[in-house]
């Protein structure tokens, strides 16, 4: 079998479900946690792997709050940010839309004002310094219930950085039901965000209808569990409604019990707009190029077959007209170029 890693790693990508605190890398993490030593979390980097071990979903959210805390102050929100799409340019991810969850840095005294300013300062120097495009997804940490919602809602419209193009919604889904969270998802699509909520993961197939139903989903994060229901892959064939499948991520959590058993297979063969992405790749020790590998695994993918999975993500992306066509553009050159060496 051919080795894909070199075309991978070479490849123009773009990433639409990766978290902001969860990218931070060991060496970032280790840095923020020797700058607030009440924390818990290690400051030796080798220490991160085994306590980036997950038991399940529950112990990845209560160690992912622990690295969350890290960011206190707006230098720690511009270093994390800027040092994400460092890693990113190395991977030649040209645009990603990055998550994150305004509520938890604010509600831990950050300026909110300071915190947008941090964010676009660094998204700016990216572009300009490292050629990576960011633009941002605001997301509502369900387990902090309404007031977090209102709140998200409030940073996103009133306050709306430059780089913001969407609202989302992480965290538990287990008792964290979505249709509670209409009115803050009605309130930023009426300011012209798009609707990105996380949505069967951990859950059955019903999640994901209410996030399309009820929260007027455009793409939905992971919806692993789209495929125990036809009519729901069905409707998001026709719709061609996102799936932003994160396979590492999946076994790391335990939301899938086995690569091998991965249902991202049944989402292609379904006619599925599939786009594959990291989620918190420093935290279950992966990136978007071993995403790719492990996707063209699981998928039996070529150069090509890799190369149209990359334009999946700028399909579904919310990159402008123009921006999507000079990356496809891209993909393509390159993907060309491989293979007539």
């Amino acid at each position: 079998m051919t080795d894909l890693h070199p075309f991978i790693a070479g490849l123009p990508k773009a990433e639409l479900h990766v978290h902001h605190v969860g990218s931070a890398s060991p060496r970032i993490v280790a840095e923020l946690a020797a700058r607030h030593p009440d924390s818990k979390v290690p400051t030796d980097p080798d220490a991160l792997a085994d306590y980036f071990t997950f038991t399940d979903f529950a112990h990845f959210i209560e160690v992912y709050l622990s690295v969350v805390d890290l960011v206190r102050t707006p230098e720690d929100v511009r270093l994390l940010t800027f040092e994400v799409a460092r890693d990113m340019a190395r991977q030649n991810i040209r645009y990603a839309e990055l998550t994150i969850t305004p509520y938890s840095s604010t509600r831990r005294g950050i300026d909110e004002k300071a915190f947008m300013e941090a964010i676009e300062d660094a998204r700016k120097a990216a572009e300009k310094e490292l050629g990576v495009i960011l633009r941002w997804c605001f997301d509502i940490p369900g387990e902090a219930g309404l007031e977090a919602a209102a709140e998200t809602a409030r940073l996103a419209v009133d306050l709306r950085p430059e780089g913001l193009v969407s609202f989302g919604l992480g965290g538990p889904e287990i008792g964290v039901p979505r249709p509670q969270f209409k009115p803050y998802f009605d309130a930023a699509r009426a300011a012209g965000l798009h609707s990105v909520p996380h949505a069967g993961e951990t859950t059955g197939p019903e999640t994901v209808w209410d996030a399309i139903r009820e929260l007027g989903a455009e793409r939905i994060g992971h919806g692993t569990s789209s495929v125990q229901d036809p009519a729901l892959l069905a409707h998001l064939a026709e719709h061609r409604i996102a799936l932003e499948v994160c396979p590492t991520s999946n076994i790391a959590t335990r939301a899938v019990t086995d690569l091998d058993r991965h249902p991202v297979k049944e989402m292609v063969a379904a006619g599925v707009l599939v786009t594959i992405n990291s989620d918190d790749p420093p935290m279950f020790g992966s990136d978007l190029n071993n995403e790719y590998a492990v996707a063209a695994r699981l998928l039996d993918l070529d150069e090509r077959g890799l190369a149209q999975l990359a334009k999946n993500a700028v399909e579904a992306s919310f990159l402008d007209p123009a921006g999507k066509e000079k990356l496809n553009a891209e993909i393509d050159t390159y993907t060309e170029q491989w293979l007539a060496r």
